[in-house]
């Protein structure tokens, strides 16, 4: 938990119509070249650049300035390797006996299965856990606020960011995820929110072709 000493005036640069429409318009053309990658290179990445995005997430917006997220970035390939094998054994129980047809049916066209060699491949795994509490100065145990809410933001920032830093990731949710907090050492009351692959795109990687919903159908101005 941060301390709030008070307040302090903010620094916020305004723009003009004209400005913030150009600014809004460059912000989607960047963002929306983002796609989420399975094929991954080894190559190397600057630790700099992971670092940097953390902080950016970091920033994000959220309950009573509780910051109820702990990152945990993986480099070891023995780490990397033990979270396959337990990452797998999940996914092939979802998708042989959890998974509904309809799930199934809507999954096909992206061609994803239990089969995960991105988890070893990819030079960084960062699994994003969710702090449900926090300690207070004397180690007192404090309840944190909006956590779900908190911690998507700031997962959104970090991705948002890694784009920005020219990586590529993908969101990896295989379910039940408590093989996590055994792996990496976390404790039992922090929930694995989401386990983000980050790299950079193999040679000749491909992503489905898909389109997204028109302004029109994903908005509304009343």
């Amino acid at each position: 938990m941060a301390e709030v000493t008070g307040f302090e005036p903010l620094v916020f640069e305004r723009q003009d119509d004209a400005q913030m429409c150009a600014s809004a318009r460059a912000f989607y053309d960047e963002v929306k070249g983002r796609r989420t990658v399975r094929d991954f290179s080894s190559e190397p990445v600057p630790r700099e650049a992971i670092e940097q995005a953390l902080l950016a997430a970091g920033t994000a917006p959220n309950g009573a300035n509780m910051q109820p997220w702990h990152f945990v970035v993986v480099e070891s390939a023995d780490i990397k390797r033990q979270i396959r094998i337990a990452a797998e054994a999940e996914e092939r129980e979802f998708y042989e006996r959890r998974a509904s047809e309809e799930w199934l049916d809507a999954l096909a066209p992206l061609g994803t299965d239990a089969h995960k060699p991105f988890l070893e491949t990819a030079p960084y795994l960062i699994a994003i856990f969710l702090k449900k509490f926090s300690k207070g100065p004397n180690g007192e145990k404090l309840k944190n606020y909006y956590t779900s809410e908190s911690v998507g933001i700031a997962t959104g920032f970090l991705i948002a960011a890694l784009h920005r830093a020219g990586l590529a990731s993908l969101t990896h949710t295989p379910s039940p995820m408590k093989f996590l907090n055994k792996i990496l050492g976390r404790p039992a009351d922090e929930r694995p929110y989401i386990l983000l692959v980050v790299g950079k795109p193999a040679d000749g990687a491909e992503v489905p072709a898909i389109s997204k919903k028109p302004l029109q159908e994903i908005s509304d101005f009343v």
